[in-house]
């Protein structure tokens, strides 16, 4: 059944943690400087990717477009809960709310599959050396990048059109730091079972079968790795991969046990902390996770510096 709110809201409460006051100071710092180095890694891998020839590759095509992602993903949340820290009264409007649940979760559906995409990148680079160039044209490249980005915001629209569509009964209490999923059916004054299976199930879709494919594409990358006979490519190749390993267990992790948990009364506050870290944490690692791990894009780094020097002098 379909329902439909008779009157909307006007503005919902985002609770956070006011129930402890003596957090805020430090999660305003934790939040600022997250921000801050987000924009900063992220902005600084687009430009280097850009401007760098010798990273052309569909691998940092594919860095470029999380990069991007990381950007507006952060920016549809931080400054708001900024602002709601600093602030008495911790509101949003209807409609930043209504925003804010399409684009976080257009931009976390997308993420789910671009890093599917990119395991898939490196099978092909590490697996198939030979034919990599063949196989990851920049056709290909581009409609896997396109493919990513729609099917995100296509599964956007139907989920939040969904969560919108429940009766509130005058619920405004949104017991979260941002307009979320989970944290909205549980204004419902309605039973949200259908609406808690089909999150099920597009959970699974966007988050446990790209795991799978991921963790299959690196038993298969491990095996080709190990039969290199360098030393130099062994390392290579595990440092490459390894970056993206890493950046895999933070967001499908922490989003799991975000979405793919039964909902309990016991674990909100966890839930909470748990979608800060994927929503927050994660992509101002990123940036650190590919440049600290990666040659490339450090000597890229290097060069860019370097010609900034030239152009000055």
């Amino acid at each position: 059944m379909i329902w439909r709110n008779e009157s909307l809201p006007q503005e919902f409460i985002l609770l956070g943690f006011s129930d402890r006051p003596w957090l805020e100071l430090p999660l305003f710092v934790v939040f600022l400087v997250s921000y801050i180095l987000t924009i900063f890694g992220n902005t600084a891998i687009i430009l280097v990717s850009r401007l760098d020839s010798k990273l052309h590759t569909p691998m940092y095509f594919f860095l470029t477009n999380l990069s991007l992602l990381d950007l507006c993903y952060t920016t549809s949340t931080v400054p708001q809960m900024l602002i709601n820290i600093c602030s008495t009264r911790k509101v949003i409007s209807y409609s930043g709310c209504v925003a804010q649940l399409f684009i976080f979760l257009a931009l976390g559906s997308t993420e789910c599959l671009l890093l599917g995409v990119m395991s898939f990148d490196r099978f092909i680079a590490i697996c198939r050396p030979l034919h990599y160039s063949v196989i990851m044209h920049q056709r290909l490249c581009l409609q896997l990048a396109a493919a990513s980005w729609v099917s995100g915001f296509s599964n956007s629209v139907l989920q939040s059109t969904w969560t919108l569509h429940m009766p509130l009964c005058g619920h405004r209490e949104v017991d979260h730091f941002f307009c979320e999923v989970p944290a909205l059916l549980k204004l419902s004054c309605v039973d949200t079972t259908a609406n808690e299976a089909e999150l099920f199930f597009i959970s699974v879709l966007f988050l446990l079968i790209p795991v799978i494919l991921i963790l299959i594409s690196y038993a298969f990358i491990v095996q080709a790795v190990l039969r290199i006979q360098s030393a130099e490519g062994r390392r290579k190749a595990f440092g490459t991969c390894g970056s993206h390993l890493i950046v895999v267990a933070l967001f499908y992790g922490t989003a799991i046990y975000m979405y793919l948990q039964p909902p309990s009364p016991n674990s909100k506050d966890r839930g909470k902390m748990v979608s800060l870290f994927y929503g927050i944490i994660t992509p101002m690692l990123n940036p650190l996770i590919y440049t600290l791990r990666n040659k490339e894009v450090k000597g890229a780094f290097q060069r860019l510096i370097a010609r900034i020097f030239l152009i000055k002098k």
